[in-house]
């Protein structure tokens, strides 16, 4: 089917919908507001709910787009605004021909209605395709919207913002940035023009650019877009509004970038503050605002109070969804991971058991979290072996020894599921599945280098527990599985772009200055007799791993 017979039938449909009569329609003054149908209320963007006019908070989609039958600004925040009655409504029965020749003259101007459906079709067919990933078609019918409403109205009418923002939209997930600035630039000028430089519509258009450039890592910029963002909504929503939360909390992200703790912490505690003092204390939104203000806490060095909120995370996760949700499981790990952090292990390993437990009561056999899971508990243990050292040997041993079959169960599945994922890849080509492929072969590989590197470690500590019994073998063994984890690296990530993360490149690093120390340390069979020639190979690699981590971390900044 054809694009233009795409649009036809959406538009035939609209036109002849129960929901016609509201839906071909505009607002009495087109120069102060958007059009919208009837009752239905003016909706800026989203990002994890939408505070209608009854205070309710709604979990929904991370991103809103633009709807024909409600005009929206989409963005990360969320601000409704009551539309006026519509003063020119279509009969349902309207035939095509009747509708395209209809038009009202209202303020000495003539506006076409027939612009104004196409222009809603365009905009609800892109919405839909852009919420299935279909970006491609999305843009198509985005550009039509906005080709709509340049022609329909003027190049300065709110619609023409709107179509603006929502290509904006696309082009940033697209990453097509230099696209997408000019059109967010473009629909806060119109707004400004529309309704004033305080207006609440210009204050959600604000917060989208900073969304914009934050994610440009822009910070400056992105500050100054929140900074004004949040004056606009303060005064027309109040301090009390989820919403200016929103604001509030974003702009603490930006400041937390910038190495602003203090401020960060202070922005986004308020912004839980306010969703509990409005009874959304146990939101979604509010839980993970809750877990990112103990990531400050945790980048501060104020680990008391990380755990004092990690807990009480854990504790609202406990009451309501209990054991039998991943959530209540990932909440848990992170306060086991910060008890460890402080040397509280035996809690740690309890919880991350526990985790354990339920990741395999409710995950196929054999899931990379398990493997995750298996590493946490394995560094737990080698954590106690190193306190039991100079107590009690034996124990300590004990401790490396279930630390050692954890971590080769990690390993296991890391490669089992890295080789899953790469028939996958090569057996899909659409571009949803690939990018869930390349997120979990992230993580996998990550998992997989992190536990070869442990495992070379633990053989290493246990050589030093044992130091009267077979100390080549344990050297032999850590030699293996170090070049193991530099084979892994090269095998999976010449594959795909996983040799281009610098996350996985710091952990390959890692494993390269490892290999280094134990072959200037001890001289191992296979090294004997090229000794010399293998260091001078791994010192190079090690430098140009260096240099590539160094260029991508000056490419973020």
């Amino acid at each position: 089917m054809s694009f233009g017979q795409v649009a036809a039938n959406l538009l035939r449909r609209l036109r002849n919908s129960p929901q016609a009569r509201s839906a071909f329609s505009f607002s009495k003054k087109p120069t102060n507001n958007f059009p919208v149908s009837g009752r239905s209320k003016y909706i800026v963007g989203n990002g994890f709910g939408d505070y209608g006019g009854s205070g309710h908070h709604k979990e929904t989609l991370q991103w809103i787009l633009l709807s024909g039958q409600a005009a929206i600004i989409l963005g990360i925040n969320a601000t409704p605004a009551l539309a006026e009655d519509s003063s020119v409504q279509f009969s349902e029965n309207t035939t095509g021909s009747e509708m395209s020749a209809l038009q009202k003259v209202e303020d000495g101007s003539v506006i076409s209605n027939i612009h104004t459906s196409k222009w809603r079709v365009f905009t609800d067919t892109g919405r839909d395709f852009f919420l299935q990933g279909k970006l491609e078609e999305a843009e198509r019918f985005f550009l039509s919207a906005l080709q709509e409403a340049r022609e329909g109205f003027s190049n300065r009418d709110p619609h023409v913002a709107s179509a603006c923002n929502n290509l904006a939209e696309l082009y940033r997930v697209k990453k097509e940035f230099d696209k997408a600035e000019p059109l967010y630039l473009e629909a806060i000028s119109i707004l400004e023009e529309s309704f004033g430089p305080d207006d609440i519509r210009v204050g959600a258009a604000l917060h989208n650019l900073g969304q914009f450039y934050l994610v440009r890592r822009k910070f400056e910029q992105a500050r100054a877009c929140y900074e004004r963002a949040l004056k606009i909504k303060r005064r027309v929503l109040g301090e009390g509004h989820p919403d200016y939360a929103d604001t509030m909390y974003h702009l603490g992200t930006v400041m937390n970038l910038e190495g602003k703790e203090k401020d960060a912490e202070a922005l986004v505690r308020d912004s839980v503050r306010i969703l509990e003092d409005g009874g959304l204390g146990e939101s979604i939104t509010c839980l993970r605002r809750l877990q990112y203000l103990a990531q400050i806490y945790i980048k501060s060095n104020q680990i008391a109070e990380a755990e004092n909120i990690q807990r009480k995370i854990l504790h609202m996760m406990e009451l309501s969804k209990g054991w039998n949700s991943l959530d209540t499981v990932i909440a848990a790990e992170r306060l086991a991971l910060t008890l460890q952090s402080v040397g509280t292990l035996k809690d740690a390993e309890e919880l991350l058991e526990r985790c354990l437990d339920a990741r395999k009561t409710l995950l196929p056999e054999d899931h990379i979290e398990t493997a995750a899971n298996m590493l946490y508990i394995a560094r737990v243990k080698m954590l106690k072996s190193n306190q039991l050292r100079k107590k009690d040997i034996p124990q300590a041993v004990a401790e490396l020894h279930s630390a050692r079959h954890l971590l080769s169960n990690s390993i296991r599945v890391a490669r089992k599921f890295l080789h899953q994922l790469g028939k996958q890849r090569r057996n899909q080509q659409s571009h949803g599945v690939l990018r869930n492929i390349g997120r979990n072969e992230h993580s996998a590989m990550l998992i997989l280098l992190q536990s070869l590197n442990a495992l070379a470690l633990l053989e290493i500590t246990t050589l030093e527990l044992q130091e009267s019994r077979d100390n080549n073998h344990h050297v032999i063994e850590a030699e293996n599985v170090l070049r193991e984890c530099i084979s892994a690296f090269k095998e999976f990530g010449t594959q795909t772009s996983l040799s281009d993360s610098p996350v996985v490149k710091a952990e390959y690093l890692s494993c390269l200055k490892h290999l280094v120390a134990l072959v200037n340390d001890n001289t191992t069979p296979s090294l004997k007799q090229s000794k010399t020639a293998a260091l001078e190979e791994l010192k190079d690699e090690i430098k140009r791993v260096e240099v590539e981590i160094s260029a991508a971390r000056r490419q973020r900044s």
